[in-house]
């Protein structure tokens, strides 16, 4: 029992410092690691590369992959350019072998690994942003091995009844392979790391529990296993974010099957390699309590097996890169489009999809999703129009409900950014992105006040309409025209909320439509004044007119201080 425990100690120890250390990165990378995936995908081979790279430095192809799929998600992707960088992840995962193969086993590492916890340890007393932040890789980096070393203590020797059990398994011929990737990708699914089952898979053939067709096969699980966790991730969001995971899916059975049908010639393959690198041919050491591994041979079975995770990957994706138009007109015909109304259709667009375990990269998918809700707001003008335009009770009862059914779109969008927001943690993200989290809470807090001021003048002209009192063509001229100039304004604000290079020139544009709808707003209410003065038989339907000329010059103030939240 106490090996059991010291093992689930070590293996969260491990999947602890693998975190620690991935968290670490994207911090220190900030910004630059969004605008990397977003920006250098415009071709499949870039992407692959860019997929690679990423996955490489936070040593995480599942968190790549769903950061992936939620920027397919907001669109900031296509299918395409995701199928490339999934491509890549898959590639870029391979690292994590190679280290683990390369330092967990060739050396102790634990005797560079504590010093280098002292190092992170006092970097993490600096008060630089940067500095706390490599602290925390180093200390992942730390924790990672020394996970691995108690992984590999606390796995006993392997006694001939344990043996015997496994033997049992591997001797079904064929059988026996597909037992063993059966077994990795439960042992992937639960653990959702493929990393962790492939350290744990080195391991078991290290200590010589498994022989290395049987770890070759649970390498082919493993790449089934972590497929799960883009799926998961895509349930709740759009049609292409699913569309995105089941390419992952699709990638990964596809190069499952062809390694499965030519398992035994690429296990023989793997092991040319191997040879040729002066060491022997790992299908070909012994799994025996009677034999124990020579250095050649545990390094021979240690890189084989890293070497053929890295090839298999490697070999698919040169296979399907040219491919992807066709993986992707499969996985639409497979995921259909689903139909609805326009205002049923609203919902968050960007961050349903997005993981909180990647809470840097999160927060550039809560930027673009107030962009989406800046974009939603603006249809509020249409509604507007087609109530001052309404030529009887039913039209103007549909847009009424329409600005009804906005106000209550703003408000709830609005409560779910800001819960996502919330349960990003503090000391998950760096300095610059608290500073953009804040903004973010600003923005979205305008945006639902828009929500709310289209809302009210739809009361407004009910009441109007109640006491049987309507405008005249002039009334109904000026407001189309102030509410152009605040479409407008929205045009510039959400072009401000896209820039990444937001500026003064860009704050300027912003402002000289607030002050032409000031201006406008000042004009109409002096003339209506004046004529209510001349003639007050119109005097209530002066009143609304008012009304709704405030609540539209409202609007416009709402929509400055968007892009002045921008610059603070």
């Amino acid at each position: 029992m106490m090996s059991i425990l010291q093992l689930l100690g070590a293996l969260g120890m491990f999947l602890y410092g693998m975190n620690l250390m991935s968290s670490g990165l994207q911090k220190a990378a900030g910004s630059k690691m969004r605008n990397l995936l977003a920006s250098m995908t415009s071709n499949p081979f870039k992407g692959v590369m860019t997929g690679l790279g990423i996955t490489s430095v936070i040593q995480s192809s599942s968190a790549t992959t769903v950061m992936t799929v939620g920027f397919v998600n907001a669109g900031l992707l296509t299918l395409k350019q995701a199928a490339g960088v999934i491509m890549g992840a898959n590639i870029g995962t391979t690292i994590t072998a190679w280290m683990v193969s390369l330092l967990g086993f060739k050396s102790d590492i634990t005797v560079f690994a504590i010093p280098v916890m002292a190092i992170g340890f006092i970097l993490s007393l600096s008060k630089r942003d940067k500095r706390r932040h490599i602290s925390e890789l180093l200390v992942g980096f730390s924790l990672l091995f020394l996970g691995l070393s108690f992984m590999k203590e606390a796995v006993p020797t392997p006694s001939a009844d344990s043996l015997e059990f496994i033997q049992s398994w591997t001797g079904h011929g064929f059988g026996s392979v597909l037992i063993f990737m059966v077994f990795g990708s439960v042992l992937t699914l639960i653990l959702q790391s493929s990393s962790a089952t492939m350290a744990m898979t080195l391991v078991a053939m290290q200590m010589g529990f498994i022989p290395f067709h049987m770890a070759a096969a649970m390498v082919l699980g493993e790449n089934i296993g972590t497929t799960i966790t883009a799926n998961i991730a895509a349930a709740v969001g759009n049609t292409n974010a699913r569309r995105a995971a089941m390419t992952h899916t699709l990638f990964n059975l596809f190069g499952v099957v062809w390694a499965l049908i030519l398992f035994y010639p690429f296990v023989s393959f793997i092991g040319m390699i191997i040879e040729a690198m002066g060491f022997p041919n790992p299908a070909d050491i012994v799994c025996s309590t009677e034999h124990v591994y020579t250095a050649e041979e545990s390094t021979s079975l240690l890189y084989g097996l890293s070497m053929l995770h890295t090839i298999f990957n490697v070999i698919n994706t040169l296979i399907l890169v040219w491919f992807i138009k066709y993986l992707v007109a499969i996985v639409t015909r497979i995921i259909k489009d689903k139909k609805g109304s326009e205002e049923d259709n609203v919902k968050l667009k960007f961050i349903d999809a997005g993981p909180l375990s990647t809470a840097e990269l999160a927060v550039g998918q809560a930027r673009n999703e107030a962009i989406h809700f800046a974009e939603i707001s603006r249809r509020e003008i249409d509604a507007i129009r087609r109530a001052l335009n309404a030529n009887n009770d039913k039209e103007f009862e549909v847009a009424r409900q329409k600005l009804v059914k906005y106000e209550e779109i703003s408000d709830r969008i609005e409560y779910e950014i800001a819960q996502f927001l919330n349960a990003l943690p503090e000391d998950s993200i760096s300095e610059e992105t608290r500073t953009e989290t804040k903004r973010l809470y600003k923005i979205i807090g305008e945006l639902e006040s828009l929500g709310d001021s289209g809302e009210a003048i739809s009361r407004i002209l009910a009441r109007r309409n109640s006491h049987d009192k309507s405008f005249s063509a002039e009334q109904i001229e000026h407001l189309e025209n102030i509410l152009s100039v605040v479409d407008k304004a929205y045009a510039v604000m959400i072009d401000n909320l896209k820039d990444g290079n937001f500026n003064e020139m860009s704050l300027r544009r912003a402002t000289d439509v607030e002050i032409e709808i000031n201006e406008m707003r000042n004009n109409m209410r002096e003339a209506e004044i004046l004529k209510m003065e001349r003639d007050g038989s119109n005097y209530q339907a002066s009143v609304y007119y008012l009304d709704v000329l405030a609540e539209i010059e409202r609007m416009g103030d709402y929509i400055i201080n968007v892009s002045q939240a921008l610059t603070k």
